[in-house]
């Protein structure tokens, strides 16, 4: 009983890392989407422009989920993760120093790579650390901090913006970032990462061609890039409207950019528990509701006749992302062996991330285009969300998802 309990304390010691570890990614990548408006002043940017530095950082991030996860199915979660922290973290600082326009895309560009690696390899992590039963309910915590790390990150990273400038905003992040690799490094010895149950599981067989056969990992792709089109191109562009549409001041608008962050991390857990106990089976009706919800948030948002309603809207629309989130990061738990766990989760990861790297590019380019509305914009990714449903439709029900993972393999069984 005892050696139970210090194994249970040594997993959530490891998951309480792995959360602190992707909340430093979002303060990262927000210090960016928060320092865009005074950077866009320092370096004289158009929208469409702003829009480039904003998705060059998707464009390495996206890059990176294949081989993230391949690395961390071949090399295992520990050095991936450490690499990809110390990786990024280098770039962050180098973000503080960017001397010209070029140097900031490219600066950017190699940051996201850094980045990259990290999902799939915390994914892999949770799968090696947890047993089976255990992995959809740590998983949905860890990706519940995508969220609080926004909701922490206008915090810190706003005052800190006025107060000493965003180029030295950068540099304290940067070396925040080697600390957390320290961390992660030590808690994420061999020792922590054996589970107690020696099962079937550790004996199958399934490659990463497998993993491509099976449709559900396309459409929890495609749903990705649907939510993840509408998150990032709001954290991409809702502070430049609160500020320039709006007329908020910059310490203003950070603080309220909080609200909504904090509403999708409190979404991610609801939907986790749900899909885990009354919803388990039916997680592509949860999905779908939950992107009718958010596309109605969005259409009235941008209709809103003030800024509190703005705020309100917007935290509706991210509550909500949490439950399609939780569908998407808790069913491969359900269906894959944790041998191609990383490779699975590289490959969804990637569909979201491309819908992340368009966001911040085509909305610049349509705000522009259309003389600063906004408009335009929102129907972009409106558009996209409406491409979620279609794809959360297609989804099967719990037992067909079972029998397909299944036929994949054929007679190297994965559970």
């Amino acid at each position: 009983m005892q050696n139970n309990q210090i194994k249970n304390k040594k997993r959530h010691m490891i998951l309480a890392l792995l959360f602190l570890g992707w909340c430093l990614s979002y303060l990262d990548r927000m210090a960016m989407n928060v320092g865009i408006v005074e950077i866009a002043k320092d370096f004289n940017l158009s929208p469409t422009v702003m829009g480039v530095v904003l998705s060059s950082f998707f464009a390495g991030y996206a890059l990176m989920q294949l081989p993230g996860g391949w690395l961390a199915d071949k090399f295992g979660s520990r050095k991936v993760i450490a690499i990809a922290i110390l990786f990024w973290s280098l770039f962050t600082v180098l973000t503080g120093m960017a001397w010209s326009l070029m140097s900031m895309i490219m600066i950017r560009f190699m940051f996201g790579l850094g980045e990259g690696g990290y999902p799939a390899a915390s994914s892999k992590a949770i799968a090696d650390v947890f047993p089976k039963e255990e992995r959809t309910s740590a998983q949905t915590i860890m990706m519940s901090s995508n969220s609080l790390g926004g909701v922490i990150a206008p915090l810190i990273a706003t005052p800190l913006l006025v107060w000493i400038g965003w180029q030295n905003l950068f540099i304290a992040i940067g070396l925040l970032g080697v600390f957390v690799a320290a961390l992660l490094w030590y808690y994420l010895n061999p020792k922590n990462m054996q589970v107690e149950i020696v099962d079937e599981e550790t004996v199958q067989k399934a490659s990463f061609k497998d993993v491509l056969k099976i449709r559900t990992s396309w459409q929890l792709a495609i749903m990705w890039f649907g939510v993840s089109t509408v998150v990032w191109g709001l954290i991409s562009w809702m502070p430049p409207y609160l500020v320039n549409v709006r007329g908020l001041e910059l310490m203003s608008m950070g603080m309220l950019s909080s609200i909504p962050a904090l509403a999708g991390a409190v979404g991610v857990i609801i939907g986790g528990q749900l899909i885990k106990s009354l919803l388990s089976g039916k997680e592509k009706y949860l999905a779908i509701v939950s992107f009718i919800i958010m596309i109605g948030s969005l259409y009235l948002l941008f209709n809103a006749p003030s800024v509190s309603l703005v705020i309100t809207y917007q935290a509706i629309c991210m509550f909500f992302h949490g439950p399609i989130v939780a569908t998407i990061f808790g069913l491969p738990h359900k269906i894959f062996s944790k041998n191609v766990i990383g490779s699975t989760f590289g490959m969804i990861n990637l569909g979201g991330m491309i819908g992340a790297f368009l966001a911040p590019m085509v909305m610049g380019y349509l705000i522009e285009v259309f003389n600063g509305l906004y408009v335009s914009a929102f129907i972009y990714i409106i558009v996209c969300a409406v491409l979620g449903i279609v794809a959360a439709a297609g989804l099967h029900s719990k037992n067909n998802l079972s029998s397909e993972a299944n036929v994949v393999t054929s007679n190297k069984k994965i559970i």
